[in-house]
């Protein structure tokens, strides 16, 4: 995640936030939830952009100062896939491996960024 947040600076661009991720998550083995994204911050509960875990650096929103994204790694001892319970909010990995989810809201800064959640 504090690799993913490095990257928010203005002018910098949604998958750069992804890609790292994905790429600090996979070369250390593990698998990272695509069903599952961050988003921005707001009025509303979730709203865009949605900040996905993986993908390609270049692509994607670009990042502009006084915006508020939660950057959100779920990460998958195996595979990616997960399974959501009838309950409509339980979510389980599909291969019943072990998964572990972090939260941190971000503000795109002048020169970068503020973490606004404790750590």
């Amino acid at each position: 995640m504090m690799a993913g947040i490095e990257k928010v600076q203005p002018g910098n661009r949604i998958g750069d936030i992804a890609s790292t991720v994905q790429k600090v998550v996979e070369d250390a083995g593990f698998s990272v939830v695509r069903d599952l994204v961050g988003h921005g911050v707001g009025f509303e509960l979730h709203e865009s952009p949605n900040v996905p875990n993986f993908g390609k650096a270049g692509t994607g929103e670009v990042l502009e100062e006084g915006m508020v994204i939660a950057i959100e790694p779920m990460v998958n001892l195996g595979h990616h896939a997960v399974r959501f319970r009838d309950d409509g909010w339980s979510v389980e990995t599909a291969d019943k491996s072990l998964s572990a989810h972090f939260e941190l809201t971000v503000a795109v800064t002048k020169t970068g960024y503020d973490i606004l959640t404790k750590l």
